[in-house]
């Protein structure tokens, strides 16, 4: 066996990937040249070094929900057979479609205040920042898991408060966990739900007004939110999930 051919075969000789007797051929080469076993210990002392200063990083959070949700959409059976064809989907009568303008014409000036108000306001920038702090690696739960027996009890202790935290893993949006986040100086509970990529933040905290709040629609720099009060607790849903999703998840938060 010439120094040649040993250099083919030196790195997978090094990996433990040779049949035995090839394996026994290098070993037997390795003791009698000199040129060799210089190269095999080079090779040894850099996948060491390699290994030793390999840095590892855990998976974030929306990375394991997108998985999660895939493998979901793998098994659920599939819906396309009731779904309305495009051409039904039109079908629509006209004296609804005029009903639904009018009431549309005549609230637009009410909604359109109320999401400039809301929009305006300082919480919502701190609860938006929040959001999207909580996206980077190791930011999104301070508890990690889809059980909310597991969750729920995580803040006892932590907070003055219980939040709710309803499972709605059937409804499409799964439980990722939760964690004590800071808004307007005071610390809040956010519980993190997913829906396929996306991530939804929901912060909640007692206020002292008992007075309910309807959910109300905004969206600032691609997020959308929704703001609620209900039961003494003011509520923001926080997510890059359209509008249309996050309004039915809030109205399963808030039914």
């Amino acid at each position: 066996m010439t120094s040649a051919h040993i250099g083919e075969s030196l790195g997978a000789y090094v990996d433990g990937e040779l049949p035995p007797d090839r394996a026994m051929e290098i070993a037997e080469h390795l003791t009698t040249c000199a040129e060799c076993s210089q190269d095999y210990d080079a090779m040894l002392v850099t996948v060491r070094t390699a290994r030793e200063g390999l840095v590892h990083y855990s998976a974030p959070d929306v990375l394991r929900a997108r998985i999660r949700a895939s493998l979901r959409e793998e098994t659920a059976p599939s819906v396309a057979r009731v779904m309305p064809s495009p051409r039904r989907a039109w079908r629509i009568p006209w004296n609804a479609v005029a009903a639904a303008l009018v009431i549309a014409v005549a609230s637009s000036s009410v909604t359109m205040v109320a999401s400039r108000r809301a929009s305006d306001s300082p919480v919502a920038q701190e609860v938006l920042a929040s959001h999207i702090r909580s996206l980077m690696p190791e930011h999104l739960t301070d508890v990690r898991s889809n059980d909310q027996h597991n969750v729920k009890p995580w803040f006892n202790g932590r907070l003055d408060f219980s939040p709710a935290v309803p499972r709605l893993e059937e409804q499409g949006f799964p439980l990722l966990g939760g964690r004590v986040d800071y808004v307007g100086g005071r610390p809040v509970a956010v519980v993190v739900y997913g829906r396929r990529q996306h991530v939804i933040n929901v912060f909640s905290w007692p206020v002292s007004n008992d007075g309910g709040a309807a959910p109300a629609p905004q969206t600032r720099h691609g997020y959308n939110l929704e703001h609620w009060r209900a039961d003494g607790v003011e509520h923001w849903a926080v997510s890059d999930l359209n509008s249309a999703e996050l309004r039915q998840f809030v109205g399963l938060m808030n039914p």
